[in-house]
């Protein structure tokens, strides 16, 4: 007689075979194993700068105010930068920038959120007897109905969040982008506006220079008609004025082209330009530190902010990454009510209703999670070197500008000392020449050495001026850290990853 298995001896070998199903199924999902980011941020007090910028005084005041181009003292470059804040459409752009990434932030808020629809509508059709019979062909029918759908991804793993936070981070790197386009905008006015006073003086330098000339060649002649200079004497100091009008023109040309500049900063057309005064000679900004440099510096320079805030966000979207290998959790609901005509719509028998949980867990995709995984790592790092980069830069950036200031400093006063004896080296060879014991050579070279000396001397004051003007900007160009931007300022350790 055959003996027949009880159910129960049939069931303990099934289990075990989907428990070793469950088991290889789970082994074979997509892991994120191995993977992690390699970048780390420096250490802004690692970056030793007290022997460089040793020697240079402190200042009280701390980092440079936001209107700091008050401190030249010139009415008309303040007016011409309040104007550019006003409509450059180099700020345009930035503003843009700015409002796209808020956009993005809102929209990656909403992913995060239950939606709901509502979708009404009337449905109606005529089925031809041929194909649909006696019952129902050849008769129209119409239905009217009021659907509601309800969808959201349950964010178990936090991915949702860190993605909106991702871009709100983003969203701040974008404002402070677009502050520091408006610092340097005005940075950038400022020193167009020196490289317009240097212009000028380079034209003051060469009416000098004209007007000795016209002097020289107006005693050559009197020596001449005396009978002590020949008609050579007086064809070489003729020979001058081309000269020195040719350096007025050449004067003339960087006025132009410095005006046009200007205009274009202002975001106007070149006859704007034309209605901007040459300015008078303008003194440097006095060479001074905050006495905080360089920790402090990290929350003052507009470009390290926001090279901090795009770490930040490039952390987020390395957890979002690993998210995606988790389990994801979608509730949908669908409702509504459907009936042949509006009277009979809201009755019980019209209702209909659909409840549709879905669990989904990636298992075999190809790689595809791992290499989406490994390029959010690959970005963060990009985004910590930038930072760094950024913050080597912006260090010796304010080396440079400070070596830069006190040795044009001293530059200047050498030059203003060799400009005082060409001064008067030159006015005794024409004391000389006039009273008939000197030649004409002398004047001539003694001339020569008076006109270099003089635009070694402007050259090195507007040198002098652009190095403090930059050192202004080096130091963050006026930058106000906001409540927004604090918590990226004060991050200073690496950011940990799980």
């Amino acid at each position: 007689m055959k003996t027949m298995s009880s159910p129960t001896s049939l069931v303990s070998p099934a289990r075990g075979l989907l428990a070793a199903a469950l088991v290889l199924t789970l082994a074979a999902c997509a892991s994120s194993r191995g993977l992690q980011p390699q970048g780390r941020l420096l250490d802004a007090d690692s970056l030793h700068s007290s022997r460089s910028l040793a020697g240079t005084p402190l200042s009280a005041a701390g980092f440079p105010a936001a209107d700091w181009w008050r401190a030249l003292a010139d009415p008309q470059l303040d007016a011409l930068i309040d104007e550019a804040l006003r409509g450059s459409p180099s700020l345009e752009a930035a503003d843009a920038r700015l409002r796209q990434a808020q956009a993005h932030a809102a929209s990656s808020n909403a992913e995060r959120k239950p939606s709901l629809s509502l979708s009404p509508g009337y449905t109606g059709m005529r089925l031809p007897e041929s194909m649909a019979g006696d019952e129902i062909g050849g008769h129209y029918m119409g239905s009217v109905q009021a659907v509601a759908n309800f969808s959201y991804g349950v964010d178990l793993w936090g991915g949702k969040r860190a993605a909106w936070e991702a871009a709100v981070d983003s969203g701040h790197a974008a404002a402070v982008d677009a502050q520091a386009a408006r610092l340097d905008l005005a940075a950038a006015i400022v020193q167009g506006y020196v490289q317009l006073a240097h212009a000028g003086q380079l034209q003051r330098v060469a009416n000098d220079e004209l007007a000795r000339a016209e002097k020289t060649l107006q005693l050559t002649r009197q020596r001449r008609a005396a009978g002590i200079d020949s008609e050579l004497q007086v064809q070489q100091a003729q020979a001058r004025l081309p000269a020195a009008q040719q350096q007025q023109l050449a004067a003339q040309q960087q006025i132009d082209v410095s005006r046009n500049a200007l205009a274009a900063l202002l975001g106007k057309g070149p006859d704007r330009g034309l209605d901007i005064k040459v300015p008078n000679e303008l003194n440097p900004l006095a060479l001074q530190l905050p006495g905080v440099v360089p920790s402090e510096l990290l929350g003052r320079r507009p470009d390290i902010v926001a090279a901090r805030w795009r770490v930040e966000a490039a952390d987020k979207q390395v957890k979002v990454a690993k998210t995606r290998f988790y389990p994801n959790l979608n509730l949908t609901a669908l409702g509504g009510v459907v009936s042949k005509d509006l009277g009979s719509l809201l009755e019980s028998g019209s209702t209909f209703g659909l409840l549709a949980p879905a669990l989904s867990l990636p298992i075999f995709d190809g790689g595809r999670l791992r290499a989406g995984l490994a390029s959010s790592d690959a970005d963060y790092d990009l985004a910590v070197a930038n930072y760094n980069h950024t913050l080597v830069e912006a260090l010796r950036d304010v080396a440079d500008q400070v070596n830069a200031s006190r040795s044009l400093a001293e530059q200047v006063q050498a030059q203003q000392q060799l400009r005082g004896i060409a001064q008067t080296a030159y006015e005794l060879a024409q004391q000389r020449y006039r009273a008939g014991i000197g030649n004409y050579l002398d004047v001539l070279s003694t001339q020569d050495r008076l006109l270099q000396a003089d635009q070694g001397l402007s050259n090195l004051q507007s040198q002098q001026l652009l190095s403090s003007v930059r050192l202004s900007t080096a130091l963050g160009g006026g930058f106000q850290p906001t409540a927004d931007t604090a918590p990226a300022i004060a991050a200073g350790n690496d950011t940990t990853h799980s």
